[in-house]
């Protein structure tokens, strides 16, 4: 068991016992993910049918921290819809790591606003993330689920951090170094992106960060910054480790197999959305780039198309890269296309069933994040205050929040 470092996480573990099963196939459990619950192997539609119903949960009373349950953090971005790379990366991650760690999960709107978004879309992103949270398996009564804005420990974290963070080290992050080029303006908030990323980890004690392959010079930074912080100002944090899938840890672009799949870069008919329609799907999967071969091979170096709807294939079956081979061997990349694309409209279908049912209800994914968020705040506060104090700040007398509202003739 890994120690938590630093002064105790008050609040505790916030697991009920709903018995939701894992909404996703067995190849999505991942390095750390041996210690989740045996119905991990149920299939996408059968683990999804029996889903929680939202609609005014009663949260159940806290129990006390269960100090043998690793602390768990990740978060998403609050922008466009979805597509199948998060869900690979993060997604199915997610609902793996509730099941054998005390999890927190928040939609990171504050990241959103480092490159340009309209304040309506960000709105909308926000609850439209919460409700893809849920419809993906996270369960409100084994997982905090909050909105990064509606707990202000976050940016305070990443300013005193930032003390600790150098010029050079954000200068060679590479995901800085894409987003920015060819634009225009770039914010200074882009380029201290890691710094809130390493807050929202460090904040909770975070043992375990499932992300995908994409973060991890993120994560490798964060854990620079925890350590040196820690030698400077004496033990205040834990030290967090990534948990990366197995299989699809960065699926790429349909159109673009030496891109990423993005929500808001590359071709657009490369995309493939959380919420596309089935003949949507089809479509794309079946235009697919390949190449100019017909073997059903996992080769990224020459056969980088290929390869990805291999990736996408195992993703949403379950089935291994090296038995898809055996399996499409001699077949040709036809029939295999559009079996990728049957594969994903059938993982697809109960998630977006469960998305529409949540987004309807705005009220109640409102109140569900202002449960997670009262969570999340009184989880993160002790670390925040140890910050302050070994940092060296006065402490306030009346505590750090008083004249914030402070009553009427004082």
């Amino acid at each position: 068991m890994v120690r938590r470092a630093g002064c105790p996480v008050l609040g505790g573990s916030f697991f009920g016992q709903s018995g939701l099963s894992m909404p996703f196939p067995p190849s999505a459990i991942v390095a750390t993910a041996s210690e989740a619950s045996p119905s991990a192997t149920m299939s996408t539609a059968a683990a999804l049918a029996p889903l929680f119903t939202l609609r005014r949960i009663r949260l159940r009373h806290n129990p006390p921290f269960m100090a043998d349950k690793p602390r768990v953090f990740s978060g998403i971005r609050a922008t466009g819809d979805k597509t199948l790379g998060n869900y690979s990366g993060g997604y199915r991650q997610y609902a793996a790591t509730q099941e054998s760690g005390d999890a927190f999960f928040c939609i990171v709107d504050l990241h959103s606003i480092t490159t340009p978004i309209e304040p309506a879309d960000l709105r909308e992103y926000t609850l439209s993330g919460a409700a893809m949270l849920f419809a993906t398996g996270l369960d409100p009564e084994r997982s905090t689920v909050f909105a990064q804005s509606h707990v202000v420990a976050h940016a305070e974290a990443a300013w005193l951090l930032s003390a600790a963070t150098s010029f050079g080290e954000l200068r060679r992050m590479t995901q800085f170094k894409e987003k920015s080029e060819g634009q225009d303006f770039v914010s200074a908030g882009l380029f201290g992106y890691p710094v809130l990323m390493a807050g929202d980890i460090l904040l909770y004690q975070t043992e375990i960060v499932p992300i995908g392959d994409d973060q991890r010079q993120h994560l490798e930074l964060t854990r620079d910054v925890a350590e040196r912080f820690n030698q400077r100002y004496g033990d205040t944090f834990t030290i967090p480790r990534g948990v990366y899938p197995e299989e699809g840890a960065r699926i790429k672009n349909l159109q673009e197999p030496e891109r990423l799949m993005s929500t808001t870069r590359g071709a657009p008919q490369g995309v493939v959305r959380m919420v596309d329609e089935p003949d949507v799907v089809r479509k794309k999967f079946k235009t697919a780039v390949t190449d100019s071969e017909t073997e059903v091979r996992h080769v990224p170096e020459t056969k980088p198309g290929i390869s990805n709807l291999l990736e996408i294939m195992s993703v949403a079956t379950g089935e291994t890269v090296a038995d898809l081979e055996k399996r499409y061997a001699g077949s040709g990349y036809g029939q295999f296309k559009v079996d990728v694309g049957e594969a994903v409209v059938a993982l697809l279908a109960p998630i977006q069933e469960r998305y529409r049912e949540l987004r309807a209800d705005e009220r109640e994914l409102q109140r569900l994040l202002a449960v997670g968020a009262e969570k999340a705040r009184n989880a993160s506060e002790p670390t925040l205050e140890a910050m302050y104090d070994r940092m060296g700040f006065v402490k306030p007398e009346a505590g750090r929040f008083f004249g914030a509202a402070r009553p009427r003739g004082l």
